[in-house]
């Protein structure tokens, strides 16, 4: 198997902070990635009541942010659950139908301490996915670590340092609910995943 030439190694994406700031003195654009990638991931963080969604694009030399916010599935208390998950694939399917990712990437399957919240977190991602596979998207899961370790480079690192490692990449105020930074931070992480040596900066 041919070796990747030198200088192709992965730049973890925890270093863009140094990064931003040598580039902003150098005048240079912080999250230009290197080499002709061109691609739309739609990133999901999914939940029975509230579920994110963000998109986001690497096309030629710039990462940007395309749409992103949070589906409020459970707007009554007695919401019949069922009709979340309605509620869920109609929104996530006017938002591919909007943007035209080509790709869903979503927070995989976690333990969770509650059987019956673990459920319902279950049947939500199967509407997600769904909704994904019904639209034509190919579909990428990453468990919560590696999303993480790509964003801060700390697989253990908190919702609000996340959010503030996206506001930093995609410069972009930083988002009203942590269930959007989340979606975006799985996207980020899809392309990090499908083309490290050319993403931000070399």
């Amino acid at each position: 198997m041919a070796r990747p030439p030198k200088g192709t190694d992965r730049i973890p994406i925890s270093q863009l902070a140094e990064l931003a700031s040598r580039s902003s003195r150098e005048g240079a654009d912080p999250r230009r990635p290197q080499g002709p990638v061109h691609c739309r991931v739609l990133g999901i963080d999914p939940g029975s009541r509230v579920t994110g969604y963000g998109v986001v694009e690497i096309a030629g030399n710039t990462l940007t942010h395309i749409a992103s916010g949070a589906i409020k599935a459970m707007e009554r208390r007695d919401t019949l659950f069922e009709d979340r998950l309605v509620t869920i694939h109609n929104a996530l399917q006017a938002v591919i139908r909007e943007h035209r990712p080509q790709v869903a990437s979503i927070e995989g399957v976690f333990t969770h301490r509650n059987a019956q919240s673990a459920l319902k977190l279950g049947q939500a991602r199967g509407a997600v996915m769904l909704t994904a596979r019904l639209a034509g998207l190919d579909i990428a899961e990453y468990p919560p670590s590696r999303i993480k370790q790509a964003i801060v480079g700390y697989g253990k690192a908190d919702k609000t340092q996340v959010q503030k490692m996206i506001t930093l990449l995609l410069g972009i105020p930083a988002p009203e609910m942590l269930d959007t930074s989340d979606a975006l931070a799985i996207a980020i992480c899809h392309l990090h995943s499908i083309a490290p040596s050319r993403m931000f900066g070399a």
